[in-house]
């Protein structure tokens, strides 16, 4: 199994911390984000590793090859400009393309700034059952933005916060606003049917997907432990929790 890791964002918010280095490459208890999620995907038998980069890209090259990439296979897909998370893996789809059975494995999406005890197992075997292009990781939890999924747990929408504006792809009477989690499994089905081009949130093709019939879903993760790494606040009560052994 394969994944990528969203890392080529700028971490404004985490400030005065990416003025020299990469967000990637932030600290939580001694450990940098990068090295934190690829030992969580290591430990659900990922191997395989994309990484988009563009802030202090050299620097997350250093790092890898000075950790001998972690054991693992990681290719870098570099950014000249920022084309956000449907544009960037727009750009690295080859990587999910190789080989003649390659439409037919889910690979994992996950932002390098999250932290979890979701379980990537466990969306698999969900994603496989429903037969899904996409299964999003969810959370029912406060967020200045919600993607809104109808009774059958199926994307209809998103929702933001600030202004309380709906934008409907797929109508149902009941709709449900939950938090995304940052962590995806995507069928390579999907990467074809990315029509948009340039700088565009992987959002777009799933609610352009979603009104034409397809199976953009989620995964209620409230039981696990998330957190978001792109404050400094946040940072600090990750670390924490890392020393109380909640991300066990």
């Amino acid at each position: 199994m394969k994944a990528m890791i969203l890392a080529a964002g700028l971490g404004t918010r985490l400030r005065p911390l990416t003025d020299s280095r990469p967000k990637a490459l932030v600290e939580v208890a001694g450990r940098t984000m990068l090295e934190i999620t690829l030992a969580r995907l290591r430990s659900f038998d990922i191997r395989e590793v994309i990484i988009n980069v563009h802030h202090f890209a050299g620097q997350i090259l250093d790092y890898l090859k000075a950790n001998k990439n972690f054991g693992m296979r990681i290719e870098v897909s570099r950014e000249e400009i920022l084309l956000d998370t449907g544009g960037g893996l727009k750009k690295a789809a080859w990587f999910f393309l190789e080989g003649p059975n390659a439409l037919e494995a889910p690979f994992v999406l996950h932002n390098v700034d999250v932290i979890s005890t979701i379980d990537l197992h466990r969306m698999v075997q969900i994603h496989r059952e429903n037969q899904a292009l996409a299964t999003l990781a969810m959370q029912d939890r406060k967020s200045s933005r919600y993607l809104l999924f109808d009774e059958q747990l199926q994307l209809c929408g998103r929702r933001f916060a600030q202004n309380h504006k709906d934008e409907i792809a797929r109508p149902s009477q009941q709709l449900h606003p939950l938090a995304f989690s940052g962590i995806h499994v995507i069928s390579p089905r999907l990467l074809p049917m990315i029509t948009e081009d340039g700088v565009f949130s992987v959002i777009t093709p799933y609610l352009r997907l979603a009104a034409q019939g397809e199976k953009i879903q989620a995964f209620r993760a409230d039981e696990y432990y998330w957190r978001d790494l792109g404050s400094p606040e946040n940072l600090q009560q990750a670390a924490q929790d890392m020393k109380q052994n909640e991300l066990s």
